[in-house]
């Protein structure tokens, strides 16, 4: 997909979920001893093992997920968009540039029926531009996602 395309997809979904007023939801904090943190500075915490097929580059991968801004002490602060909460799964090719690069990452290697817990650092999600009005410039974002299906 074209940068200015993605650029463009990318608003539209998230003025979507900023029209819908999805509020902040409690959940556990971040436990950073207990993430893998890999060379991109990516953190991940595999909260369920799936046992189905692993999740590859080139796999058409279909999740759940819910998304938050961390708050500056690390906590887990407001939530900006959940996949659950509008009862429709999203689907995406993994490693195709669809989507940000803490997920195209973050993704890989999750078995079908897993759960997975992402920090991810603002460089390799939406950097310094920030998002829609949504996502400030320079965002650690956190995201719970599951694996249904490849």
């Amino acid at each position: 997909m074209k940068p200015f395309l993605k650029h463009v997809c990318a608003a539209a979904l998230l003025s979507l979920m900023a029209g819908a007023g999805i509020a902040a939801d409690a959940v556990a904090p971040v436990d950073a001893k207990a993430m893998v943190t890999t060379a991109s500075g990516l953190q991940y915490k595999d909260v369920k093992l799936g046992t189905g097929a692993v999740a590859k580059s080139g796999s058409k991968v279909n999740v759940h997920y819910t998304g938050w801004l961390q708050n500056p002490d690390g906590s887990t602060g407001k939530k900006f968009d959940s996949s659950r909460d509008r009862g429709q799964p999203f689907q995406f090719p993994l490693g195709g540039g669809q989507v940000i690069r803490g997920w195209d990452e973050g993704v890989q290697g999750m078995q079908v029926g897993g759960q997975r817990r992402l920090v991810i650092p603002a460089a390799l999600g939406y950097g310094q531009r920030g998002a829609a009005g949504v996502i400030p410039p320079g965002a650690t974002l956190i995201f719970d996602v599951e694996l249904l299906g490849l």
